[in-house]
């Protein structure tokens, strides 16, 4: 009879065993579906619903935690606009110290620009002056009716090409002047903001 007590004993510990672990709670998923009717399951979130949101409940209804929706393409662009801002903010705020601070670097890279310009002005100068003198040499040879020489004609082609180069970087040191200036003025417009309590 003992052998009966033991073998029936062996059959109802590991019974007990499993009553005794906690049962999980119950829980219930509530979204909206393609049709704007709410939802409530047991098994889950279908997968074309995720991204409108969903909150998770227990056995007694209450709200155990909440999903949001999924940010919509132009919540992403104005989250990723303001981030952008933020760092162009912090870096302008390192940069400059002040309206003043920013002014002085203004004029040091205005100053930089006006000198390429002046440089290249000289430049242009000294081409007049040797296309003048090749000119001068060509209407010599004309006039003693010679043809023009050869050299004269491939050095003043080299003289306009050159010329030609010269306007074009004067073009450029220009444009990036008052690029320079507008780049200027929207950071001062921008750090006048942020320097007000």
């Amino acid at each position: 009879m003992g052998r009966g007590l033991g073998w029936s004993l062996g059959l109802l510990l590991p019974l007990t065993a499993l009553a005794a672990q906690p049962v999980p709670p119950v829980q219930l998923y509530r979204y909206t579906d393609d049709r704007g009717v709410i939802v409530l399951d047991r098994q889950g979130v279908p997968p074309e619903f995720i991204s409108k949101g969903y909150q998770i409940l227990n056995a007694q209804g209450r709200v155990l935690q909440t999903v949001p929706p999924a940010p919509t393409a132009e919540e992403v662009q104005a989250a990723t606009a303001r981030r952008a801002q933020a760092e162009a903010d912090a870096k302008l705020r390192v940069r400059y110290s002040g309206i003043e601070d920013l002014e002085r670097a203004r004029q040091r890279r205005l100053s930089e620009i006006d000198g390429l310009l002046a440089a290249n002005q000289g430049d242009r100068q000294t081409l007049q002056a040797q296309q003048a003198s090749l000119q001068g040499e060509a209407a010599n040879q004309e006039r003693n009716g010679q043809p023009v020489a050869q050299s004269v004609l491939d050095q003043l082609e080299a003289v306009r090409q050159r010329q030609a180069d010269l306007d074009a970087q004067s073009l450029r040191y220009q444009r990036m002047r008052d690029d320079t200036n507008r780049t200027f003025d929207a950071d001062r417009a921008r750090l006048q903001q942020l320097l007000v309590p």
